[in-house]
């Protein structure tokens, strides 16, 4: 396919691979495409039956019932791939050789290696390639970055994230290992791509813990099962660390958050809110006292991730999310799994 130079964000033709039932994720996609000014024009689904509900979603859309069909019939121009996590690097490799440009889903993929080939195949291919890391800018850690960087807190020491609760993993792809990549690789890669807009530097090292079987016995995926409870332990050369506990066996289940400690305060990232417990100095007695800030949060702005690729795309603006910034959880992930395996840490 020849490739194209978009003088607006009208003509750049945008279609999914993949229209599942999963949050709906594949329509969320083509409506934010359209509201940052792209026109969404195919979809292909390996499962027929979703087809029906992308054509009413969007009326005259062309639809395909395979992504190989959809690049031998539609001149589309950018593709999100909206699909299981082990399936988003062949199929972005098969978008790209195509000559179309590509967002996956979050991960964006299951190992290293994956990352390393779909950066190589965006290369070769001259196309652009992103992942959707759209909470990048979610209301909660904009705040948090804006307090943090203002030195409410003082200097960062680390950060400490928890996704945990009891429960057993569904009957669904999320909880196979082989497909979703593990345990951490939902929820964490949002929450890796959120320390890494306020951890400083370069990682290191990574050290990996892990308990699998329980859960396993009871579910259909046996010993395929996602792991039970992890923790990532993530050095960075800023002398910072950061930890993350993923668990299914938590009884004292809690909503996800990051904390973040400083040498004068500890800020808590929450959902819906935040507060910061920080030491200051009292204007009148000279004397350190302990003071509790809270306070709303502005509103998202996820909008934001398909503008920047229009606008990239249209005007040459620098891309925030790059295939090589999103290779970076990714990494920590995988090497958190390699690490529990060998029971040592290992260099970044």
């Amino acid at each position: 396919m020849a490739k194209k130079k978009f003088r607006t964000a009208s003509e750049i033709k945008v279609g999914t691979i993949g229209y599942g039932a999963s949050f709906r994720i594949a329509r969320h996609h083509l409506r934010q495409m359209q509201q940052a000014g792209m026109t969404p024009v195919a979809v292909a689904d390996i499962d027929p039956g979703r087809l029906p509900e992308a054509a009413a979603d969007f009326p005259g859309i062309a639809t395909y019932n395979s992504a190989t069909e959809l690049l031998a019939s539609c001149d589309v121009d950018l593709l999100a791939i909206c699909t299981p996590h082990n399936s988003h690097a062949p199929l972005a490799i098969e978008c790209m050789n195509a000559g179309r440009h590509v967002v996956t889903e979050k991960p964006f993929a299951v190992s290293t290696e994956e990352c390393d080939a779909m950066i190589a195949a965006r290369d070769r291919n001259r196309v652009m390639l992103s992942t959707y890391h759209n909470r990048h800018w979610d209301s909660w850690i904009i705040n948090a970055r804006e307090k943090i960087s203002s030195g409410m807190i003082g200097d960062v020491i680390r950060a400490q994230i928890d996704l945990c609760g009891y429960r057993c993993p569904k009957d669904t792809w999320r909880s196979s290992k082989t497909i979703s990549g593990g345990i951490m690789y939902d929820w964490g890669a949002h929450c890796l791509e959120y320390a890494l807009q306020i951890l400083s530097g370069r990682v290191t090292e990574v050290s990996g813990f892990a308990h699998r079987g329980f859960w396993a016995p009871r579910t259909c995926w046996g010993d395929d099962c996602i792991e039970d409870d992890t923790l990532a332990v993530v050095r960075f050369d800023s002398g910072q660390w950061l930890t993350m506990l993923n668990s299914n066996v938590d009884s004292e289940p809690r909503p996800p958050y990051m904390v973040v400690t400083g040498t004068r305060g500890v800020f808590h990232v929450l959902y819906k809110t935040w507060k910061a417990t920080c030491q200051e100095t009292d204007p009148i007695s000279g004397e350190t006292c302990t003071v509790l800030r809270s306070g709303p949060l502005p509103p998202d702005q996820t909008h934001k991730f398909y503008e920047n690729i229009a606008a990239h795309l249209t005007k040459g603006e620098p891309l925030v999310i790059t295939p090589e910034y999103a290779r970076i959880p990714i990494r920590i992930m995988d090497l958190a799994g390699q690490s529990a395996r060998l029971g040592k840490a290992l260099p970044f």
